[in-house]
């Protein structure tokens, strides 16, 4: 025969251990990329895994040196058919890219800083650091922009990149 506390502390586990799968289904994050482009794409975790992958260094916000791992911005924008290369010219050249954190923290970056045609800086969205994730409060993606003095584009928590043009 079951006691009062012993169907209040059993209810309360089946409560806590709901709570927990829904919040680990929350989890589960993925990336969208839209606005200004011919394919708009909502990336997974598993799916951004998959991408061409590329390494770059750069001194974090501790001051030390680490090695980034992810996906160039700009092989993200290809994936979505995004203005780069022979297009990127005239009134394309207004083109801009927002990223946007889950706290609503955003950056923006001219198209031609993320085009390899225009510039030699790899800017990429990491998903590794020093080779393991990154970790909470940081991923499960973060702009890393190596060549960047101050880090306030380096968005951590990274959930959209929206491709927007300056003339409307």
């Amino acid at each position: 025969m079951m006691t009062s506390s012993f169907r209040i502390q059993l209810s309360l586990c089946i409560l806590v251990l709901m709570l927990v799968s829904g919040f680990a289904d929350a989890q589960t994050t993925t990336l969208k990329v839209e606005g200004e482009v011919e394919k708009p794409l909502i990336i997974a975790e598993t799916d951004f895994a998959k991408l061409p992958r590329t390494e770059v260094k750069g001194r974090d916000q501790d001051g030390k040196e680490h090695l980034f791992s992810g996906v160039a911005v700009s092989e993200i924008l290809k994936q979505a058919n995004a203005t780069l290369g022979t297009q990127l010219r005239g009134k394309n050249l207004t083109k801009y890219l927002i990223a946007k954190a889950a706290d609503g923290y955003q950056a923006v970056f001219a198209l031609p800083e993320l085009d390899p045609e225009f510039t030699d800086q790899l800017i990429i969205i990491a998903d590794k650091v020093d080779g393991q994730a990154l970790p909470k409060g940081e991923g499960p993606f973060r702009f890393v922009v190596p060549k960047d003095k101050k880090h306030a584009r380096w968005v951590r928590e990274v959930v959209s990149i929206r491709v927007v043009s300056a003339i409307q």
